[in-house]
Order: C-alpha cells, then sequence, then structure tokens
C-alpha cells in the first residue's frame, strides 16, 4: 500500500531560511507517487526560488491571488479542489497567526480556508518566538479545529542559539503525511511489534547471533503507526533507523526481550513477533574474554531460551498473536506445527533460502497461514507492502473486531 500514490499535495512553504528544506521535502513527496502543487508566500521566495520547486513538482509554482493581468480570482478555489493533503512547511509564525485568526490576505491563506482535506503544518522558527505564549496559544487553537501540528526539533538554530524550533527531519515529516493519507484502521489499538536478532553472550567480547537486520520488524511497526495504532517496537540493535512516532523498547538477548513483551503484553492489542529470538544461549558465559591459548577445540553448552510466543499463547485472553516461521526446508509444514503448537493466530512463513527472501533483504515473499487451514501465498515484495499485507490479515481474524480496549 503506498499512501501517497496518486495523491494530490499542496505544498505550502512560507518564508523562513527552513525553506530550502522544501525542495528536498517535495522531492520526496513526487518519490512516493504524489502529484505536489507548491504554494508560496511572497516572503518565502526570497529563501528559495519558485523555478527549484516547480522544477521539482513538475507543476507550476502558485505565488499570487492574481496573476499579472489580474485575471483568474478563483485559483485558490481551483488549488483547492480535489486536494488530498495539504502541508505548510515550514510554517512561520506569521502564517500560524493568519491561520488562527482566519486571516485570509493571500494565496496560501485563502487556499488553507478552502481546503476541505487534511490539514498539517511544521513550525520552524527561533526559540524565543516558539516559546511565546501567543504562538503556543495560536498552536494549540489549530489543533483543536483539526490541523495536525509536527513540533520541531531542537538544536542549533540559524541564528546560532540553541532551542527547540528546528524544522522536524524531513522523515519525520513524511511519516506524518503518509499517516493523513492512510486509513486509520488501526486507531484505538496498542501494537506490539518484536524486531531483530537477539544477542547471547559467550564472553564480554563475543556472542551468538543471527542474520536478521530488523528491517521486517520495522516496517511493519512503521506500518501500524501509519494506519493510526500506538505502537510499542521491542527491538534488539539494527542498522535501521527506528520509525517515527512509535515507543521504542531496546533490548539485547532472549531474556530481555521475554522480560518486556511479557510485561506489556497485558495492555496491547495485538503482538506481532517478527524478531528472530535465539532458541539457545552460553549456559556458563565466561566472566573474560576467552583466549585461544593451546587448545584446538572449545565446546560450549547451550541451554534453551524463553519461548516467547510459546507464553504469550498460553496467556493471551483477547490478544491476537502473529507470529512469524523462518525456515529452510518444509517451510509451510513447519509453519502450521508451530502455530497450532504456540496458539498463534496467523503465522507468517516463509522461506530464507529463497532468493530476495532472506534475512538483510529488502523484500520478502511470505504465506500466511490462518488455523482455519486457510493460506494465502504472497509473490516477492518490498518489506513496506508485506507489512501492510500482514496488517490487512490481522483486520480479517474474528478477534480483531474485540481486541480495542483492553
Amino acid at each position: 500500500m503506498n499512501a501517497l500514490q496518486g495523491k494530490k499535495i499542496l505544498l505550502g512553504v512560507c518564508g523562513g531560511i527552513a525553506a530550502y528544506k522544501a525542495a528536498d521535502l517535495c522531492r520526496m513527496l513526487v518519490k512516493e507517487g504524489a502529484r505536489v502543487q507548491v504554494i508560496m508566500t511572497r516572503a518565502g521566495r526570497e529563501f528559495i526560488t519558485p523555478l527549484t520547486l516547480s522544477t521539482l513538482s513538475g507543476n507550476p509554482v502558485l505565488t499570487d491571488t492574481f496573476d499579472s493581468a489580474g485575471r483568474n480570482p478563483l485559483i485558490h478555489i481551483e488549488a483547492a479542489e480535489g486536494a488530498d493533503l495539504l502541508l505548510i512547511a515550514p510554517a512561520t509564525a506569521n502564517i500560524i497567526g493568519k491561520l488562527a485568526a482566519g486571516i485570509a490576505d493571500d494565496l496560501l491563506t485563502t487556499t488553507a480556508l478552502a481546503v476541505t482535506c487534511p490539514s498539517l503544518l511544521a513550525p520552524a522558527m527561533n526559540a524565543n518566538m516558539y516559546a511565546k505564549e501567543v504562538v503556543q496559544d495560536n498552536l494549540a487553537l489549530l489543533k483543536k479545529r483539526g490541523w495536525g501540528i509536527i513540533e520541531p526539533e531542537e538544536g542549533v538554530l540559524a541564528c546560532g542559539a540553541r532551542g527547540k524550533g528546528r524544522l522536524a527531519p524531513l522523515t519525520a515529516i513524511m511519516a506524518e503525511v503518509r499517516r493523513a493519507l492512510s486509513p486509520q484502521d488501526f486507531a484505538g489499538r496498542t501494537v506490539l511489534v518484536t524486531a531483530g536478532g537477539t544477542r547471547e553472550p559467550l564472553d564480554p567480547v563475543r556472542c551468538l547471533t543471527n542474520r536478521s537486520s530488523g528491517k521486517m520488524g520495522y516496517a511493519l511497526a512503521r506500518a501500524a503507526w501509519e494506519r493510526g495504532a500506538r505502537v510499542i517496537l521491542v527491538t534488539t540493535a539494527t542498522e535501521v533507523e527506528p520509525p517515527w512516532g512509535i515507543d521504542l523498547r531496546r533490548v539485547e538477548t532472549a531474556a530481555e526481550m521475554a522480560r518486556e513483551v511479557l510485561g506489556l503484553f497485558p495492555q496491547v492489542d495485538v503482538v506481532i513477533k517478527a524478531a528472530a529470538v535465539a532458541d539457545f544461549r552460553p549456559s556458563r558465559p565466561a566472566a573474560e574474554k576467552i583466549k585461544k591459548g593451546d587448545q584446538e577445540v572449545l565446546t560450549v553448552t547451550l541451554e534453551p531460551t524463553v519461548d516467547i510466543l510459546a507464553e504469550l499463547g498460553r496467556r493471551k485472553e483477547k490478544q491476537i498473536l502473529v507470529g512469524f516461521a523462518a525456515e529452510t526446508g518444509r517451510a509451510l509444514e513447519q509453519g502450521a506445527q508451530k502455530m497450532k503448537a504456540k496458539k498463534a493466530d496467523l503465522m507468517v512463513v516463509n522461506d530464507v533460502t529463497r532468493e530476495g527472501a532472506g534475512f538483510g533483504s529488502d523484500t520478502n515473499q511470505v504465506t500466511l497461514l490462518y488455523p482455519d487451514g486457510r493460506r494465502d501465498e504472497l509473490p516477492l515484495l518490498p518489506k513496506p507492502e508485506v507489512a501492510h499485507r500482514i496488517l490487512d490479515a490481522v483486520k480479517t481474524l474474528p478477534a480483531f473486531a474485540e481486541s480495542t480496549g483492553l
């Protein structure tokens, strides 16, 4: 599911130093399939040229309520018609004040009053300006009226001061855009996702682990958040950037993951166990680094770790439990046995020996198994698309309608 594909997005650009970031933002929106119409304020044109944004968007930039000949006084209505989202980034204190007061004295403000689609603001300004009571009151009023506010981040500002006022990261803005354009079919639900491969210490230097990159779990967390869920991501260390807006819990070993997941279980509605958890760990990790010395063979005794999925199956009440089975042979048979033994409501099975479906890849090819014997074989897809397909499957489960308000 690509939430931006074919959507008409109005991108308002105001007069602040962060306006230069609008070029990259426009490029990112277009890359995900959006039809972008840029509307610039007079001050915005002092920081970045309309030519830059028209080149990146593929559309002429709108700047004035009236053209040079005084024609087309309804341009703000035409711009608003059919819009799927209005995004103003950066949003200055000036535009925020105008919108809060209902002032419409230029093309961007008149268009903002004319749209009927979701609207987002990404403020960017000096930290002292942002902290002013009047600015905060205006933002609170706009939020009450339905505007989505993408809060700025703290950091070094253009004036050299440090504080909260920098434009939110573009990845965060893009995440909010996807959420605004996605069906909110998981709103009101809490989804817990596990990701990454656990690490079991052999000594203070070495550990036993696996090849999991965490990409599938992170894609699931992002997709669930975009669809309105409160998301808790319990993850081991990975190189994947954490999704915006989620509650991130870091762990390392299977025991740590078990404690975190089992402790959170009573407050969640859906658990998706995408992590590759070690089945065994060294029974007696060495207190100091093991030296090669004169020994030719090192014997390590392993003991089983907690079976988190099985324990969740024993404890579940109304929660929905989704398991993963990464296999290297007889994948569907092994997945079906695992689903039954661990009382999962859905099992995601893949053969990691297949090209493009193994650990670390950006794609996956899975089969969804249901307790009633149904199978849904998915083609090779990017992991974000696989994530949405899994969430679509969760929605079809009988327990989904009963899973709110645990």
